[in-house]
């Protein structure tokens, strides 16, 4: 391996991995490989990425937390541009950490990437003025396949960090992503 650094079991979550490439830069600039299979592989990701996808948002926006209902993704997120706090919520069913979250700060200066497996909520909010997201996905978009967690459930407990000069009431969200239930509505 040697080209990237892997950082496992996020929080104690089994399966979320912060990963770290190895960055070649001189007084041009810098290269770096943002996937490599054989890499990811040998780290424990061996998934066939087939969509990738990319946003962009200003500051203060919440994108989250999303799910995929019958269409689990695994997904390897990453930002291009700016900055953004990336949340994941483990929703497998039987796991020892249900309900349990990780968050990490990817930018275009640290170029973490963050690997969060099927079965969990995922969500960002936007720190920097402006962000450019990108994400690789193991199924295709189905739009009749998304389901969705309040990003401030109090029983999940995200302790988002707030961009400078927000407050929660400033946050910017989607219609669907101030409505969605909490984490008891999925509880059997």
């Amino acid at each position: 391996m040697g080209k990237i650094k892997v950082t496992d079991n996020c929080n104690g979550i089994e399966g979320l991995k912060v990963i770290e490439p190895s960055v070649f830069g001189d007084e041009r600039g810098y290269f770096m490989e943002t996937y490599n299979y054989n890499d990811f592989k040998e780290a424990g990701i061996d998934c066939e990425f087939v969509q990738d996808n990319q946003s962009a948002s200003k500051k203060g926006v919440l994108r989250g937390l999303h799910f995929q209902i019958n269409f689990p993704q695994d997904k390897l997120v990453r930002v291009v541009n700016g900055e953004v706090f990336d949340v994941a919520v483990d929703l497998r069913e039987g796991s020892e950490t249900y309900g349990k979250w990780f968050g990490v700060t990817l930018s275009a200066e640290n170029k973490k990437q963050f690997f969060i497996p099927k079965g969990f909520a995922h969500g960002f909010v936007v720190l920097s003025d402006y962000a450019e997201f990108c994400y690789k996905v193991t199924d295709f978009y189905h739009p009749n396949d998304e389901g969705g967690l309040l990003w401030k459930d109090p029983e999940i407990g995200v302790e988002w960090p707030m961009p400078e000069g927000f407050t929660e009431a400033d946050l910017i969200l989607s219609d669907k992503d101030k409505v969605w239930p909490g984490i008891s509505s999925l509880k059997k």
